[in-house]
Parts: C-alpha cells; structure tokens; sequence
C-alpha cells in the first residue's frame, strides 16, 4: 500500500526529510511538499554575503531546485501556503497564492519544516519601505534592489541588532560603502559571547568605521512625507538613516502547529523526540528552525537555528519515515551543543558549549580562563592575534564551553574544543591532545591547549 508523506516547508529540514524518505521508500511513497515562497533548499546563512559581494549570485546559494526535485519524484508545489492542520482528520489546506484557490490534501505521514520567522520588534515606523529582514532569498533580493537604485542611492544605513545576522550584515554594508550604524540592547556585540569577548568585537567594529551603540534600543523610525526612511530614533540619540536592515534574531515558525493543537516549548518552538517524531502526534515528525533541541550539556532544551542541524535533522526524520515496517535500525538526532562562528570583515568570532552566563543559568560551578596568543608561530609572517577563554566546571575540570575572537585562521579552531566538549573531555585531557603544529599554521603550543593547562594548573595548585 503505497502511503502519503506531507511535508509543509520547502527548504532544508523539509527536503532533507523528503528526499531521504522518497530515496529509501522509492515507489510506495508519495512525498506531496508545500512551500509558500519562491525557493528550495537554499542557503540562509550564505545571504549577508551575497548581498555583501563575497558571493555572485543568489543560484550559487541554492542547493536544489524545485525542478530537481521533481525530477527525484517529489510533487513539489511552489507559492502554496499551508493555512490549516486537521490532525483528526489527517489533512493539509493548502492555498494557492497565485490564484487564492484552495487544496485539501490528506497525508499518512507529516513532517513539519516550517523555519523561522524573523522577530520584529514592536517598533512605531517600523512596517513599510526601507526597512529590509534577511531570512529568505526574496529578502536578500529586495535589499539589493534598493541598494542597487540609482536615485537616490542609499548612503547611510542603521542596522538593527548585533547578533551573527547583524554584524554580518554591517560588513555587509561596509562592502557598500555606506555609512554603518549599528544600535544593539546587549552590553556587548554577539551576546551569546561573554561581554569580555564581546567587547573584543566591539573594538573592532568600531575600529572597521562603524559607528556602533551598545545597550542601546531604538524607539521609533521617522519616515519623511514620501514614507521612505529619513531617522532612526534611539536612546542614544538620532541617526540619519536611508534604510534600515533588522538583525534582530528569529523565532520559530509555529503558529500553524499551535493552532492544530500541537505542544510548543517555552522558546515557541515543537520538541521531538530524537527520531524527531512530535510526540502524542501519530505520524507527525518536525525538524529544522521550528524546533527545540535537547542541549547535551544542560540536559534542557535549546532553540538554535542553524542549517547544519536542520540537514541533520531532516535526513533523521527522512530516514526513520523511510524505514517504517521495515525493521531497519532508525536515525537518532544526538542533540546540540552550541556550536557556531562567524565573522566581520577580517575578525573571527566562534563559540561552543556554555558561556559563563548560560552555566550560571544551569546551575554548574565553573571557572573560566582567557589567554591571548596567536593564530601561527610569533615569529612567523602573518602571525595574527587572537583570545581563548575557556569555562571549566569545578571541581572535575569538564571543559563547559569555548570562545574564540581572533584574526585569519582563528574561528575554526573551535572545531577541537567542540569535540572535546562533545565527548565529556576534562582540560587535563584536552591539554594533552596531539594537535597539528607546523610555524605557518600554529604556535608549537595552540591556543586552546594553553588555555586548558593553565585551567589543569589551576585545579592542582
């Protein structure tokens, strides 16, 4: 009997889902997928530097078309909204927004990948024209019209926010040439940091020409008789402004599940099992940024969207639909450690685990150590600068969390500290680890072991 696999979303999670489970369930599947917008499978996190000119184009983002994936035996139906969830009866309405007809199709199978929207602070001046989000491939496109408008051709940008979409879009704006403004309510930019990392950033940015204002928040957005931007209104003063870009974060996309009755989790968003099956809800997977995941350090749940875990997710859910009665083995998401990087022109900005505040927050004892050093041999050419500051848990010596902010060659080196997390190392043990070393790539002592043998010490003396 050959079942029906609904899938609401179009992009990562989504297609991951539904190309794993057509792969492996061939013929008796029929995958019928619903995106309302204009794109698949396409690379979010790649949009600030498109729009910044590191990337050519918005096809060099996509991964797989709505064609290719048709070709794979997906009926993929583009511009169709999803606007009702009847779990009882088991079916999707769907709407055309070409033609504002509507579909009901019935399902066997469900996989929710409905993203992220972005957070729109409640703002007076806010909605209208010159103000521009960067969540999809339909924003970046409508940001780089207005910047590529020959009368007047914008000057002066404030962007909203200094989290990783703000201040890739301030380098963004910087490869523009216009003139930065970025206004953020943290202490510090990248508040996922500790402030003293992030005050790290601070002085670069500043340093790059940008005229930034931690702690501070906007109030409002003056619009001139025309209704195009004219000032930015905020508690550090008023800024002359011809758009205005949000980087404000994002929530997940789950009012169609709340109103189907499904349970969200104090982020907003579904919390699946690790089969990412949604429980108390027969045949109803989700996966993607509408999602919680379990934190393998805390044991709590965490809301972080990435693409790299709605791939991950996505192929799980895919995977377990496509094995169904078959008695194969099922695909487990492991979780999540917080692990990411970024950057603003030559600065490098990486973490991994816990910060100081969010160990607190969990109720760990902890320690931190912070120790400067440099991204090749001191002595060699090129040799950049950069900090580690590590958090270890007291009295074991776990290593709980890693930041790094440094120039070339600096944020990737995250990567061991996130292993080393991952599998429960303590810092005697990451002190030990056999790193590569070689002058044009690392001091013969790295970073990250330095920090974590003055974290051992520490612990003996």
């Amino acid at each position: 009997m050959v079942e029906r696999l609904v899938v609401i979303g179009a992009d990562a999670a989504g297609m991951s889902a539904a190309s794993q489970a057509k792969r492996l369930r061939g013929d008796g599947l029929e995958v019928v997928a619903f995106e309302r917008g204009v794109d698949t499978s396409y690379s979010a996190c790649g949009i600030p530097y498109w729009v910044g000119g590191l990337v050519d184009s918005d096809d060099d983002l996509i991964a797989r078309t709505p064609e290719e994936h048709r070709k794979r035996g997906i009926d993929l139906r583009m511009r169709h909204e999803v606007t009702d969830l009847d779990l009882a009866e088991r079916t999707v309405t769907a709407r055309d927004l070409d033609t504002g007809r509507d579909s009901r199709v019935g399902f066997d199978q469900l996989m929710i990948g409905t993203g992220a929207v972005p957070v729109r602070p409640p703002i007076e001046g806010l909605e209208g024209t010159g103000v521009y989000g960067v969540q999809t491939l339909a924003d970046g496109r409508r940001l780089l019209d207005r910047l590529n408008a020959g009368s007047p051709r914008p000057k002066r940008v404030v962007v909203v926010g200094a989290g990783y979409i703000g201040v890739e879009m301030a380098e963004a704006m910087i490869r523009w040439g216009l003139d930065v403004t970025v206004v953020d309510g943290g202490a510090a930019p990248m508040s996922t940091l500790d402030p003293d990392m992030g005050q790290l950033i601070s002085k670069a940015m500043v340093g790059l020409g940008i005229d930034l204002h931690s702690g501070s928040r906007v109030q409002d957005i003056e619009r001139d008789g025309r209704g195009d931007v004219r000032t930015v209104h905020t508690d550090a003063g008023d800024f002359d402004a011809d758009l205005v870009v949000l980087g404000v974060g994002v929530r997940p996309n789950t009012d169609l599940a709340a109103a189907a009755g499904l349970e969200l989790g104090d982020r907003g968003g579904l919390r699946p099992d690790p089969r990412m099956r949604v429980p108390g809800a027969d045949g109803v997977w989700a996966a993607g940024d509408c999602v919680e995941s379990r934190h393998r350090i805390t044991g709590g749940w965490a809301y972080v969207p990435l693409g790299t875990h709605a791939n991950k997710q996505g192929r799980v859910a895919g995977t377990n639909i496509g094995v169904a009665h078959t008695g194969k083995p099922e695909a487990m998401f492991p979780g999540v450690i917080g692990t990411a990087i970024t950057g603003v022109c030559d600065l490098e900005i990486s973490r991994t685990g816990l910060s100081s505040a969010e160990a607190e927050a969990s109720a760990f004892e902890f320690d931190t150590v912070t120790v400067e050093s440099t991204t090749r041999a001191g002595y060699f050419p090129g040799a950049a600068e950069l900090t580690v500051k590590i958090v270890v848990e007291r009295p074991t010596g776990r290593l709980l969390g890693t930041q790094i902010v440094g120039r070339e060659d600096a944020g990737k080196r995250v990567d061991a500290a996130a292993v080393a997390i991952w599998h429960e190392m303590t810092v005697t043990e990451v002190a030990g680890l056999d790193l590569g070393y070689a002058p044009p790539y690392a001091p013969v002592w790295d970073p990250l072991l330095i920090a974590a043998r003055k974290a051992a010490e520490a612990r003996t003396a």
